[in-house]
């Protein structure tokens, strides 16, 4: 996946010095995501001028439109992109759509984990290398993500890492983040969708930290509530309290079924 990704930036270097694209009227296509509850998804589209032309605009003439930037409590699945526009006289198209997917798991604001995926759109592509749609016009950038526990402080608070791997059609993992990549003469009408699974069961994010017990996970103690690695090191006898989001104490992740009342 990356070395696919380095090939298209380098070739489209080519295609935009190089052949004119057909400009008409403005035109869209829907980005749409199926993602699991309590996800969302940011889009940043990035343009730049089309074959032929030799315009340069200045950051403020041609600024990244930005979907679901407020993603807590505006946040909508769908959005119309413009595949299209013009700025100054100069004629752009889309270049790129870069991802953000966010995944909340507690009340505050820094309650959140999150992993990116990208959209490339160029003039010419290779079969082998473009997307494709079904019958109903719809596309798809595949992937799957996972949360990873660990604790921080000297309380020892749960926060979740997110991390989001691209897969194929029937859902095996691949290298490199969800991608896809299309051409501009596929996506007016069309609608790419975001589709996102969450593996099964969380894991911890290091190694060594957390050990598997009937009902979950207990947390190895390490030297003291201060170690902030806390590695076994062989010790699977010595576990500590840990917090969950909202403050409740814990010694079983995640269901919290042990429950004592341990202070650091």
């Amino acid at each position: 996946m990356r070395i696919l990704i380095k090939r298209l930036l380098i070739g489209s270097c080519l295609v935009l010095s190089a052949g004119c694209s057909a400009l008409g009227q403005p035109e869209s296509f829907t980005l749409s995501a199926d993602l699991p509850p309590n996800f969302a998804y940011v889009a940043t589209v990035t343009y730049v001028p089309s074959a032929g032309q030799n315009c340069t605009l200045g950051k403020r003439d041609n600024m990244n439109p930005q979907f679901n930037r407020e993603w807590r409590t505006q946040y909508k699945p769908n959005a119309q992109i413009a595949i299209r526009r013009t700025r100054k006289g100069c004629e752009l198209v889309l270049y790129r759509i870069a991802l953000d997917i966010n995944a909340t798991y507690g009340k505050d604001r820094g309650d959140f984990g999150g992993d990116s995926g990208m959209i490339l759109v160029r003039d010419y592509l290779d079969n082998r290398d473009k997307g494709t749609f079904n019958a109903a016009g719809d596309g798809a950038v595949l992937g799957q993500c996972q949360l990873l526990f660990r604790t921080i402080g000297p309380k020892r608070y749960i926060v979740k890492i997110l991390t989001c791997r691209s897969t194929d059609a029937q859902g095996n993992l691949a290298l490199g983040h969800p991608f896809a990549a299309y051409t501009l003469d596929q996506l007016p009408g069309k609608t790419v969708r975001l589709k996102i699974t969450l593996a099964a069961e969380e894991r911890p994010y290091m190694k060594d930290t957390w050990v598997k017990v009937p009902g979950g996970w207990k947390r190895c103690m390490g030297d003291n509530f201060e170690d902030q690695y806390a590695f076994c090191y062989g010790n699977y006898t010595d576990f500590s309290s840990f917090r969950m989001p909202g403050g409740r104490i814990c010694t079983i992740y995640p269901g919290c079924t042990e429950h004592k009342e341990v202070n650091p």
